[in-house]
């Protein structure tokens, strides 16, 4: 049977269970002891590699699993319903990975993919400016050449996973293109490529993966290290974006999923006068409600998915920001209703719950902002003039 998104195929079912299975056997408790102790989820990722969970998207040459974003997307929803998100899986396989895939050239695939595939290589992804946020035009980092050598200066901010990366791709702009249009130029940086440099981002999430600013002072790079063409246009930067976006809207539905968990879970045993709290109306129907709005979202993330892998890039767009942006909005208010749900519980240790607060307020934020994805619909989807 024909895949269509909703009505999923038994390769694609076996691949779902196999990965909550899996994730189940780590689970939050694991998670959050790392996170809390400033560790990485190191054996988590790894696991994840080695059964090809976390380059299942990635050309099958190269040693990823030859399906594709629909698949990636789904291995990061199972994990972050499970309580155990991989971050550097919306990076690495998924922005990372597809664009040297496109784009990169013969060596580079074979130096970076089958590492991306297997996890044995994470690449962090550095676009983000001080002054250089939503609009990507105003990017300063630039490249020069010197002789067949280029030269990078400038600077990144909330970059994540820097200090578990092997090499990061860097977004900049080649010296003669300060002005006017965007014309992006993306490197490969090896983490301990001289002249780089990082600082960590103290930051009120509880989550295993840092966030960091880096610097580049004349930092040297061989001609190899430019994936694509020097002025590559805008398309070639955005080849990694829509994934992102994707990968942003599966990470939102798992983890509301999580949370509307914990919260029935509870809402079935927790008793306060006759019956379960959970046959209470003011508490059932805003659960109930918030699950209406997550399924929605993991549907239009579906048919975000299934047009990015028929290649319809446009289509995708579209589909893969409104995915977002409910993926966003639900996660956030089932985050708030399972605290609700548990009452004083809700915001202890025990429960697991409060520990996931700021992190479904990124979900509203990164990797696009709420505004940013409704700018985008009244200007492409309504047609109306942009203010910006």
């Amino acid at each position: 049977m024909t895949d269509t998104g909703f009505i999923e195929s038994e390769d694609r079912r076996e691949l779902r269970k196999a990965v909550a299975d899996f994730a189940a056997s780590f689970g939050p408790e694991y998670y959050l002891e790392k996170a809390r102790a400033g560790e990485h989820t190191t054996e988590l990722w790894n696991e994840a590699g080695k059964l090809g969970f976390i380059g299942v998207n990635l050309p099958e040459e190269y040693g990823g699993g030859g399906a594709g974003m629909y698949e990636l997307a789904m291995v990061m929803e199972e994990m972050s319903a499970a309580g155990c998100a991989l971050l550097m899986m919306v990076v690495s396989p998924a922005i990372n990975g597809t664009i040297i895939s496109k784009f990169g050239t013969d060596d580079q695939k074979k130096r970076w993919i089958p590492g991306i595939a297997d996890g044995s290589i994470t690449m962090a992804f550095a676009i983000t400016e001080p002054d250089a946020g939503s609009n990507s035009h105003k990017i300063t980092t630039t490249a020069r050449r010197d002789g067949s050598d280029w030269i990078l200066n400038g600077q990144k901010v909330f970059i994540s996973g820097v200090d578990q990366a092997q090499a990061i791709l860097v977004v900049g702009r080649t010296e003669e293109a300060k002005t006017g249009n965007l014309k992006p130029a993306l490197f490969v940086v090896p983490i301990d490529t001289p002249g780089m440099s990082w600082t960590k981002i103290d930051m009120e999430i509880v989550s295993p993966e840092s966030q960091f600013q880096l610097f580049f002072d004349d930092v040297r790079l061989p001609a190899d290290a430019l994936v694509g063409a020097e002025d590559a246009a805008i398309a070639q930067l955005f080849a990694g974006l829509n994934p992102e976006r994707i990968m942003g809207s599966a990470s939102a539905v798992g983890m509301g999923r999580f949370a509307i968990g914990k919260a029935a879970d509870y809402m079935k045993t927790r008793q306060v006068w006759k019956t379960p709290i959970g046959s209470h109306q003011g508490l059932s129907h805003p659960l109930a409600a918030i699950h209406v709005e997550i399924e929605m979202a993991k549907l239009m993330m579906q048919k975000a998915a299934t047009l990015y892998d028929a290649g319809n890039d446009w289509g995708a767009a579209e589909a893969a920001n409104m995915a977002k942006y409910a993926a966003g909005e639900a996660s956030v208010r089932a985050v708030d209703q399972a605290v609700q749900s548990l009452g004083g519980n809700g915001l202890t240790k025990e429960y697991g719950i409060a520990s996931v607060l700021t992190a479904s307020r990124l979900a509203r934020i990164a990797p696009v902002s709420r505004e940013m994805i409704l700018n985008f619909v009244a200007q492409t989807s309504l047609g109306l003039p942009r203010s910006y």
